[in-house]
């Protein structure tokens, strides 16, 4: 049965998207049978599995409203090793339809129970906004990854997600913690960085994952061919710490 996690930060421009799509490759790298699936009207996620969010017949949106079933919405993305459940434009209007639903923060959740035995990690990338869509990740979550840069501001930010997350499991889904911090677009090179990566270490301990994802180039240009670093240049600096991130993920599972 899948284990769930949300990649999440209130923060926007942080590599939400750049994690989510390296780590669904990384996983599928090792082997794991991984769902990937985007709760980002923007699509990146989708665009970035190489997948075109224009011409999906059924995305997330579809599966919120009840429209379909996930397992009808559900593509497989063969050239990246995951299958996905897509987003587009579409999925911005899913907020404003769901405030009158019955149970509309567990729609994702019932959704899923149909197809998590087919997988064995589920891994959402959430908006940058603490909306019903990121609620409706978060209540069907095991655990949320945040994927940060280490710069003053992610500090306060990082504050706001965990109030959430606590609000979210004290009345929504008592399953639900903060699996790891995961630090993104590091360069050890600038002081700051190291200074906010200690003090991240010291405050978190071994929610800290101990992978840190440096500032990479190729990582960088691999959406605009629509594929996840990991499967663009699997040589790149970052993509191999993509795949040593997935092996941490791995292990993490394992051990709970």
């Amino acid at each position: 049965m899948a284990r769930i996690f949300c990649i999440a930060n209130q923060k926007g421009g942080v590599g939400k998207t750049t994690t989510t799509v390296n780590l669904a490759a990384g996983l599928a790298r090792l082997g794991q049978r991984v769902l990937l699936i985007d709760l980002d009207p923007q699509g990146n996620a989708t665009m970035g599995s190489n997948v075109d969010k224009r011409q999906l017949e059924h995305t997330v949106y579809d599966v919120l409203l009840e429209d379909c079933k996930a397992a009808d919405a559900i593509v497989s993305a063969e050239q990246v090793g995951y299958d996905v459940l897509g987003a587009n434009r579409e999925l911005a209007g899913a907020e404003v339809e769901l405030v009158t639903q019955d149970r509309r923060e567990k729609r994702l959740k019932l959704a899923l129970s149909k197809v998590r035995k087919n997988y064995d990690f589920i891994l959402i990338d959430c908006p940058p906004a603490l909306s019903l869509l990121t609620l409706n990740g978060l209540c069907c979550a095991h655990g949320v990854i945040v994927p940060m840069q280490c710069e003053y501001f992610a500090l306060e930010g990082l504050t706001d997600l965990v109030n959430t997350i606590r609000q979210v499991h004290a009345n929504l889904n008592p399953e639900l913690k903060v699996i790891g911090l995961l630090r993104v677009m590091y360069d050890p090179r600038i002081t700051l960085q190291q200074q906010v990566s200690e003090q991240l270490k010291e405050h978190f301990g071994d929610k800290v994952f101990e992978t840190v994802i440096p500032r990479n180039v190729r990582l960088a240009e691999a959406p605009s061919y629509g594929l996840p670093g990991v499967v663009f240049d699997a040589s790149a600096k970052g993509s191999k710490a993509f795949v040593e991130f997935a092996r941490e993920m791995v292990q993490r599972v394992q051990q709970d």
